[in-house]
């Protein structure tokens, strides 16, 4: 089943399919267990990325950007601008704050 994103009016049915997304992205989400794009766009983006780090996979910031931007038809600098002390705030509030 495909999925529309965004502002982005094609369908998209691969995780590297999506805006900043590509086939290392694609891969390291099948790690945790997502593996189509509809899993993806249903998923929570800051949870995913506890899960990176509970399996100790080294990951910044700039996944969780990109994985939100993916998910929101975005470029992930674009997140990371207008959105950064929001998402600092959410991830301390998790436990995940970058040091």
């Amino acid at each position: 089943m495909s999925k529309k994103v965004g502002d982005n009016s094609k369908a998209v049915e691969r995780i590297r399919d999506l805006t900043g997304l590509g086939p290392k992205s694609e891969q390291m989400l099948a790690q945790i267990g997502v593996n189509s794009a509809e899993d993806f766009l249903a998923a929570d983006p800051f949870l995913l990325y506890a899960q990176f780090k509970l399996h100790s996979m080294s990951v910044s910031v700039n996944l969780l950007y990109a994985m939100i931007g993916a998910q929101e038809g975005h470029h992930w600098q674009e997140i990371a601008q207008s959105r950064r002390e929001e998402i600092l705030i959410r991830l301390d509030d998790m436990g995940l704050a970058p040091k």
